[in-house]
């Protein structure tokens, strides 16, 4: 399969990719070459028209590789998402989507920006018009693989005079920006990913411009199909531990006539977290598929997509810890073939990547609304 060929270049090149933070070149050759960048736009404009599902687990597919790898393809699809849902029947973002599937483009990300960090519903920055010409200057303290994308998908003010929170999103391809470097990106984990901060200043046209404001975007598309897409990433990183530490146990086994380490018990906790993980993924995935205009802008729908990034990372990260204690002194290496290292490395950036505080904290007040259910069936 075209995921698992793509997966196995990602995963030979990964620790070169962790080692020197640096961009997964190979990786997305491979990715590229297997035109897989543009598989969800749909049919009539050059695309496979992929299922979320099937996206999701390319995602997880990647992950399990290589985390940055990855992050970058699922940060990538939620960029398409968007176009694809709130683009359709604008000239100039169908002729995006065609070029994106005819030469495999790479689209970044910018929606972080500032003191703001991650409150993403909060722009400063705003799109300047001159009669049919925009532009944008923006100090955007993350854009992930800024400097290796082909186009950059930005949130901005609609005006000059326009609220915080009145957002468009706005698509330039490469020779419509530059990009000047201003916060460096020498991290734990995720190092390819490459996620450093730059003054962007962009220039282009107003039909660059989603139609849709950013508001109906955010709700309906660019937070739930962020969420699945991170969270099928987390679940990959974390079952490519659990693999090591299965691997790990099963050698041991074979050499102390099945005595089993003592933290085998550890595995187990790793490997049923895993597949209530995949069953939570599986679960959003369906009922975002299923989901309407006015369910997608309820308040039970928001409140369990938002839950879906919290709940996925944190069990990203025990599991990794718990495939970790698994393997004992083998795990805590940084190499050997059951080396858990990079992989927690990987994990811990998930419940820091949009933190889980602050969405746990927007989410108080409603959840305070919901009653306690007096039932299993309520």
């Amino acid at each position: 399969m075209r995921k698992r060929a793509a997966a196995a270049v990602a995963a030979d090149h990964a620790d070169a990719v962790d080692r020197d933070g640096r961009f997964p070149f190979e990786a997305f050759e491979a990715i590229r070459a297997r035109a897989l960048m543009g598989v969800m736009v749909p049919k009539d404009l050059g695309g496979e028209g992929a299922s979320l599902r099937e996206v999701a687990d390319i995602c997880y597919a990647l992950g399990s590789a290589c985390a940055s790898t990855g992050m970058i393809y699922a940060m990538h699809q939620t960029k398409l998402a968007c176009v694809i849902r709130h683009g359709r029947n604008a000239p100039w973002h169908e002729n995006l989507l065609r070029q994106i599937c005819d030469r495999q483009l790479l689209m970044a990300s910018s929606t972080t920006e500032g003191q703001g960090g991650g409150n993403i519903r909060s722009s400063v920055a705003a799109v300047e018009r001159l009669g049919s010409t925009i532009s944008l200057d923006r100090a955007a303290t993350v854009i992930s693989y800024g400097e290796q994308a082909d186009g950059v998908v930005t949130t901005a003010r609609r005006a000059a005079d326009a609220l915080n929170s009145d957002q468009v999103l706005v698509v330039f391809l490469k020779e419509n920006y530059s990009l000047e470097p201003i916060v460096g990106w020498n991290t734990l984990g995720m190092r390819g990913t490459c996620s450093a901060g730059f003054k962007l200043k962009a220039r282009g046209e107003a039909e660059q411009i989603l139609p849709e404001p950013y508001e109906k975007i955010h709700v309906q598309t660019m937070m739930p199909t962020a969420h699945i897409f991170w969270s099928s990433v987390w679940a990959g990183v974390a079952a490519s531990a659990v693999e090591r530490a299965r691997l790990f146990l099963r050698n041991a086994a074979r050499h102390s006539a099945g005595q089993l380490p003592p933290g085998a018990a550890h595995y187990t906790s790793a490997a049923m977290n895993l597949k209530t993980l995949r069953a939570l993924i599986s679960a959003s995935i369906q009922r975002f598929e299923g989901a309407d205009e006015a369910t997608a802008a309820s308040i039970p729908f928001q409140t369990s997509m938002n839950m879906l990034k919290v709940e996925a990372s944190e069990k990203a990260v025990s599991i990794a810890h718990s495939a970790l204690r698994a393997c004992g002194l083998a795990g805590y290496r940084n190499d050997g073939d059951y080396s858990i290292s990079r992989a927690l490395r990987d994990a811990l950036s998930s419940p820091i990547m949009i933190n889980n505080d602050r969405i746990l904290g927007n989410l108080t007040s409603s959840a305070l609304l919901d009653e306690t259910p007096l039932s299993l069936t309520d």
